[in-house]
Order: structure tokens, then sequence, then C-alpha cells
């Protein structure tokens, strides 16, 4: 090994900016070697290595030991020589196998275990930062000999019915616990792990610590359990990233029908935190932006990520205490309340954690039925209701949570409600008073109402709540979604509007993702996929004949797997988070009966900076990969050009407008008939409703009945490109483009169907009348007989001498009066023609035949215009 004295001096020197201990790592490329008596990892990321010690020596103890120091290339040579020189005679060191990162480790009865990920996936690109998707895992045994009991066997399968290689996600350089505005407002020396949704942090905490934010280790690899996806939408000559993350807690998590509720610490069953990122990334990374020497409020700044917009809303069971016993015989088993607590200490503990964790107000919407012919769901509403009652009581006035209670239910079944426009009513409502965040000003265009030129910060959250927070809750979010993604687009400046029709491609884009999203915590809370999909609210045609053969074999797959097999599923989550069934204890701390909150979870968001997470190039840059556009993910992810096969006369029309003219699927969205635009210097358009849009119209009516607006106009400069699309869309000429092409369409038609005219123009046409009646001793005109002449570029004589037969060959668009150069003279008692200093040609009867065709197809016009006599 280094000696010591070397290594310390080496800590003094090498580390970097960007390894300081209270960044994130970017070590991604993992080797593991290994001797007799220890493990040895080695990560790299370009020119930086470090090094992991693990003995195995002793089976029942687990012995990790970090090497702080930082090696570049050369030294890492040196101390892997070092390490195999020392260790010949015990078979030296060897490689087992290269990898992507550390799960962490697990004991059960004899030895411990080492688990690592083998392969991985990009599955997301955030600001530079790649996410991954967890495909393979391998576990490892320690110790150097260790034997396996009946009881280790066991509990080793149950543990592997965790499976590691589905909806497992990580990333090196960026924070996956963490919502986007806390890591872009939150300082690295302040930011710490969020261990509510880092699932592998059982197996991780007997070798690292995870819960001082200035000790974090760059061994850490946090791994969520839930959803990601991304697909890019393209708006003309911009690229928009649509990003939606869901993370699920590992706090009381677990089967259906056996995690039901709150438990005695406040935490609920089925909680998923789900992250709606919108964003532009014209550059590569989040960009940087100069650190602030002390803690400022977020309205301080006047600039950071302007590019970058999130959403968050929160999902999870109704927190007071209530179960049901699963039942083979019973597939929708009675609802039963358990404890009946008059000062409801789980909720209040449920509900002083958001307030932590995001603030107030709390906006909870409770989907659950109201009237059931036998009561199940409504004994849950009415303990529902007394619970919030009670707690809003305590609250300050402006910070007091706001219950909305609607039968989602019974709304879709009557069919006389717009159930999706009455969501995003609802997120309309929780939008004004919780905001959603911008690291930046507002881009939209300037207009009546005042323009934000700071950034924005979401302060509270939207709780979302049915009996299983599966099928309406997934419904219920995905029309939140889409009213807070239209107003993310909006505060990006691509529409003029922040509302979305529905049947446009973003918002097509947008139902798929929440279809996956809904299905894919389904699986994982029931073992079956959504039985009411987004579609059944809408109620579309085709949603209502396809939607009943499959929501019944789902249900038959829901029963079956919560009769059967959810037992063995809890077991082993359990064993994977570490849980330890027991029985509920009456000695936990509980909360002040009136002050049930603390107090500094009112308080406003406050930001640390704007900075940059990481240095990410060495991670991103990656000449090998780049330098094939099909192995980058950037170019190969999903996009709105990819999810429609589209002709290419509509390839290029924007993916906000609605592909239909009225709108089926939400009759409040009727009016939204509003132009929008995707680029910033467009004329603005108003939101149905507000100010400026009364104002427009006035203003409108006022022209339409030629009298002067009492509005002053509006003052927005003309861009020049503006003007080019505002003709090729209405040209000023149009009544004389459609009379040209008329005339020219016509022009080649003829009535007559037995002969084929030859276009000729009137010119020709008189030149052929008068040369006829020259031919025929007819001298009357004779002003053309020395005068009549051709352009010889554009007319052709080809004569032959002799018997041959002259041909003249008088074509269209030949300007007969320009350029004299050869002139026709009959010759006296004879019908030829004559060229000037030549000799005589052809007789000029034949000049007849050239013009017969002609001649026929202006028999009318002869008529009616009269050329000599």
């Amino acid at each position: 090994m280094v000696p010591e004295a070397q290594v310390s001096e080496h800590d003094r020197i090498e580390p970097e900016e960007h390894d300081d201990p209270n960044h994130l790592n970017s070590l991604s490329k993992f080797t593991l070697f290994e001797t007799k008596s220890r493990f040895y990892i080695t990560a790299s990321t370009a020119d930086t290595h470090r090094v992991l010690k693990i003995d195995r020596t002793d089976p029942t103890t687990l012995h990790v030991v970090e090497d702080q120091t930082v090696y570049d290339g050369a030294e890492l040579d040196l101390l892997l020589r070092m390490v195999q020189d020392g260790n010949k005679s015990q078979g030296g060191l060897e490689k087992v196998l290269e990898f992507h990162g550390i799960v962490g480790f697990v004991k059960f009865t004899a030895g411990w275990y080492l688990i690592l990920i083998t392969k991985r996936s990009v599955v997301g690109l955030l600001g530079g930062h790649y996410i991954y998707h967890c495909d393979e895992t391998t576990l490892i045994t320690i110790a150097s000999k260790s034997e396996r009991t009946a009881q280790e066997t066991k509990m080793l399968h149950t543990f592997q019915h965790v499976d590691l290689t589905k909806n497992f996600y990580f990333s090196y350089s960026y924070d996956i616990t963490n919502s986007l505005q806390t890591n872009l407002t939150v300082s690295p020396q302040n930011r710490q792990w969020n261990t509510r949704f880092m699932w592998n942090h059982y197996l991780l905490s007997p070798a690292f610590d995870l819960e001082d934010p200035k000790g974090k280790s760059k061994w850490v690899l946090p791994l969520i359990y839930g959803f990601m996806d991304q697909a890019k939408i393209n708006v003309f000559t911009r690229t928009v990233y649509l990003t939606l993350i869901a993370r699920r807690s590992r706090h009381y998590a677990g089967a259906r029908f056996l995690t039901r509720g709150a438990n005695e610490h406040g935490h609920v069953a089925n909680e998923v935190e789900t992250e709606q990122i919108v964003s532009e990334p014209l550059a590569t990374s989040f960009g940087s932006r100069t650190k602030a020497d002390e803690v400022h409020q977020m309205s301080d700044y006047a600039a950071g990520y302007g590019a970058y917009t999130s959403f968050v809303q929160y999902r999870g069971s109704i927190p007071v205490m209530w179960h049901q016993e699963s039942n083979q015989m019973t597939p929708r088993p009675p609802i039963e309340i358990t404890i009946k607590d008059p000062f409801y200490t789980p909720a209040a503990k449920h509900f002083d954690d958001l307030l932590g964790r995001y603030g107030a107000p709390i906006f909870i919407l409770n989907l659950i039925k109201s009237r059931e012919t036998v009561p199940r769901e409504s004994k849950l509403l009415a303990e529902y209701g007394q619970c919030v009652e009670y707690l809003n009581q305590f609250l300050p006035e402006g910070k007091k949570m706001q219950y909305i209670a609607w039968d989602m239910s019974q709304a879709a079944k009557s069919g006389h409600q717009d159930v999706m426009g009455v969501l995003e009513d609802v997120c309309e409502e929780a939008l004004q008073a919780t905001n959603f965040f911008h690291g930046g000003p507002a881009r939209n265009e300037v207009g009546t109402d005042p323009h934000r030129n700071k950034p924005l910060l979401q302060h509270g959250i939207l709780r979302v709540n049915c009996v299983d927070c599966l099928d309406r809750t997934n419904a219920a979010q995905f029309a939140i979604a889409k009213r807070a993604f239209g107003h993310q687009l909006y505060a990006l400046g691509l529409i003029g509007t922040p509302h979305l029709p529905f049947s446009c491609d973003a918002v097509d884009v947008l139902t798929e993702m929440y279809h996956d999203h809904g299905d894919t915590l389904a699986w994982q809370y029931t073992g079956s996929a959504l039985v009411n999909r987004v579609d059944t609210y809408r109620r579309t045609k085709a949603a209502q004949w396809s939607s009943h053969s499959r929501d019944l074999l789902e249900n038959i797959r829901r029963f079956y797997n919560n009769s059967m097999l959810d037992a063995d599923k809890q077991s082993a989550i359990n064993l994977f988070l570490g849980v330890q069934p027991t029985l509920p204890t009456l000695d936990l701390a509980r909360p002040n009966y009136r002050q049930w909150f603390t107090p500094s979870h009112l308080e406003e968001p406050k930001s640390d900076e704007l900075a940059p997470i990481n240095q990410v190039y060495k991670e991103y840059y990656k000449p090998h990969i780049l330098s094939q556009f099909g192995r980058l993910y950037a170019f190969t992810m999903n996009s709105t050009t990819r999810f429609h096969a589209k002709p290419k006369n509509e390839m290029l029309a924007s993916p906000f407008e609605s592909r239909i003219p009225t709108e089926l699927g939400s009759p409040t969205m009727h009016q939204s008939s509003i132009r929008r635009t995707a680029r910033r210097w467009a004329a603005p358009s108003s939101a149905p409703g507000s100010a400026s849009h009364h104002a427009a119209a006035a203003h409108n009516a006022a022209e339409d009945q030629g009298t002067e607006s009492h509005h002053p106009p509006h003052q927005h400069s003309t861009h020049p490109i503006e003007n080019l699309i505002s003709s090729l869309l209405d040209p000023p000429d149009i009544d004389k483009r459609i009379n040209d092409y008329e005339w020219y369409t016509k022009y080649h038609s003829s009535d007559d169907s037995d002969s084929h005219i030859t276009l000729v123009e009137e010119k020709d046409l008189q030149l052929y009348i008068r040369v006829s009646k020259m031919s025929k001793g007819d001298s009357s005109d004779e002003q053309y007989q020395n005068q009549l002449a051709y352009n010889h570029h554009n007319a052709n004589v080809n004569v032959t001498t002799g018997a041959g037969v002259g041909t003249l060959n008088l074509g269209g668009n030949v300007n007969w009066t320009n350029n004299l150069q050869h002139i026709i003279n009959p010759v006296e008692g004879k019908n030829e023609i004559v060229i000037k200093d030549s000799s005589p040609l052809t007789d000029l009867t034949k000049l007849d035949e050239l013009g017969k065709v002609n001649m026929g197809y202006y028999e009318n016009w002869l008529k009616g215009n009269a050329v000599g006599s």
C-alpha cells in the first residue's frame, strides 16, 4: 500500500473543486478485484480514480474502508501492482468483473453479501445528467468461506423476490431522490439525500453514513423505485423535454390489502411523489450562476435556470388507521377503521411532514365514493372530513388545508359532468395558490398582466387520493398534469395561453406517459395494470367498447394476486427494506394536540443559491458514444415525430394545436379557439376570461363597427418574419392569383374533342390570317407586307431547296415585331415566299396547313373580331 505520509500529502494536494465531498459523485466505471483476504473496488471517471476496500476474513462482520486518496491512472496502476506483489503467496490479485454501481450489503443468518449493478440502460437526460435504469444485478458472497443453511437459502430466495431489474433508477451526478427545485435551490453543503425515496437505504447503511449532509460518500448510489419516462416535443425549430419521475416511499410500503391507510408513525400506504419537468435545454448542463454570500429569498434573484420548470404532485392513502381483511372468497373486503383517535395523531404527523417537505398550503382532493348501497368507502369519507376539519382549526389563516371531496366515480357514470374539466379547474385553483418551480423570469409575451421577471418557487402541494390511490387517482393526476403542463409551456414562452386542448400531439404524449405511469404503479401495488384509464373518464367512444374486456381481465388478475401472492410479496419487501414487523407501541412521541404542526414549516420559501449541481462534461461527452448517433440517447429519445405517423404536409404542424375542430372530450374547452404560436415574437393570445381577453374582444368589436376603441392599440412592433408568414398565409393579391390560376387551367382545355389544339398567342394568330390573305392575292394590308418579322431566337425557318417542302415553324410566344431581320415578300403572280437576299422557296399555300388547327380553335374569335374583308 501507499505509505501513510504519502497518502496524507496527496490528500492535501490532489482534490479539485469537483471532488468536493459536498458534491455528488460522478464515478461511473467500477471494477471489482479480489485477493484471498480482501475485495478491492476501483471507481473511475476520466483521470480520477478512487478505491474501496472490503475485508473478507470475518464472515459475520462487515468492514468497509473508503480510501480518501484521489489517484490518477499511473498511481492506480502502481497501487494494484503493489497489492499484486504483496499477495503472490496467496494467489495474487484477480479481476472479478466490471460493473456499474453498488446497490448495498445484506446479511441474513450466515455471512454478508455484496449486491452490484451489472447492466444498465439510459432512460433520461436532465441538464446533461444521465438517469439510468437498473437492468441486471448480481449477488456476491463476501466471505471467502461460507456455508448456506436451509434457513439462509430460504431467506435469500425471499429477498430475490424483489426484482431489482424492474423500475429501479439511479444517477451518478444528479440527486434523483430530490425534486429539481431542491437540487437547484439548496446549496450542496445543506442538501442531503431524501432517504424516504432511497430504497437501498437499509442496504447501504451498514457501510456508509447516509444522514449527514457534510459526510456524503461518493460511493453511495441511491436507487429510487417507481417510474421514469422522457420524451421530446418538437416545436418547429425548438425542442422541449418532457420528463416524468415518480418516487415511491420506502416507509409503509407493501401490497394492496396488507398496507392500508396510515401507521402509527404517520406514514401512509402507496405514497408516491410525481414530478413533471418541462425544459428547453439550449445547453448541455444546467449552467452556472454567481454564488450568493448569504441566504436569500427566491424573489431576490432576477435570473437563473430559466429553461427549466417543475411541478410536483402527491398521492397517498387516507391518513387514518383503517384496514381491509383480505379474504380469498371476497373480491372486495369490507373496510374497517381500526383505531378511533379523537386527536388524529397519525394524520397530524403525516400532514406536518408534508408541510415540512412541500410547505403550505396543502390542497386535498378526495375522490372516494359518497353514496353506496352497502357503506364501504363512505365510512372513510366522513372520518377524513372530520380529521381535516379538526386539524385545520389550529392552522393560521392563509395556511389552512383546502379540502375538496368529490365523488369522481358517480360523476363519470352520470354522464352529465365534465370530469376532466372539473379536475382541471381544481388544478387551476391549486396552481394559483402553490405555483410551480421555474428557475428564471417568465418568457411569455408581455401583455396587460404584470410580467414576472423573477424566478418562481413551488410552495405547497396538491394531494390526491381515492380508496386505492390507483385508477381514479391516476386519471385525476393526468388532468392536473395537463393543466400544469400548459402553465409550464406558457412560462417558457412556447404558447400564447396556458390552456392546452385535447387531441394535440403534446397532450397525446402526456396521456401515454401517464398511462404507463399508472400501469407501473398499479403493478407494483396490486400486481395488475390499471382497471379504469384516462379514456374511461373522458368517455370517448373508442374507450367505451374496448375497455370492458380489459377491465374485467385486470380485475381477475388483481383479485388473484391479492389473494394468493401478496403475502410472499409483502415478506420480500419487508426483508429488502429491513422492516421488522412489530406490534404498535403506546409510548410513541405524540404531537401537541393543538399545535400539531411545526411553525417553521409555514414560513415562506427561501433559496440558498442557484448554482450548478455538478460538472458533468466528463460524464456526458464520451467520444466513442457521440461518434454513433444510434447509441446517443438524446438522438434516439421518443418524440412527437415518432409518436404519430404523419404525412409530409403535417410535419411542421404545431404540437399544441388540436387535430379535431371540436373538443369532444372536454366541453369546458370549447371556447378555447385562440390560435397559439410557438414563437415569443408572435402576437400574444390572451387566456379566455382574463382582462386582456375582454379588452381585445372589445377592441375588435369596435373595429368591426367602424368606431374607435377606448383602449389604446397594442404597442407590439411587427417582426419581419411575422410579416413574411402573414403574407404566405394570407396573400394580399389573392384575387389576382385565383384569376390567373383559373385562366391557366382552362387555357389548355377545348370543347372540340375531335381536334388537338396547339397553343399560340393572339399575335401569332393574326400573322396566320394576314399571310393567308396575301397568299390569295389580297393586298389590302400593304403596311404589313414589308414589315412582318419574327425573332430568330424563338422562331425557326427550316427550308429545303428543289422539290423539298419548305417549313416555317411559327411557334408560340414569338415576338413578331422586334429585331427585323428577315422580310417575307410575295412575288407577283407566284405563290412563293422569298426571303431577302435569298432564292425563291416553296409554294405559299403550304403555309395554310400550319394554322389549320389554330384557326379552328379561334373560329369564334374571328367572328367577333373581323380583320380585313
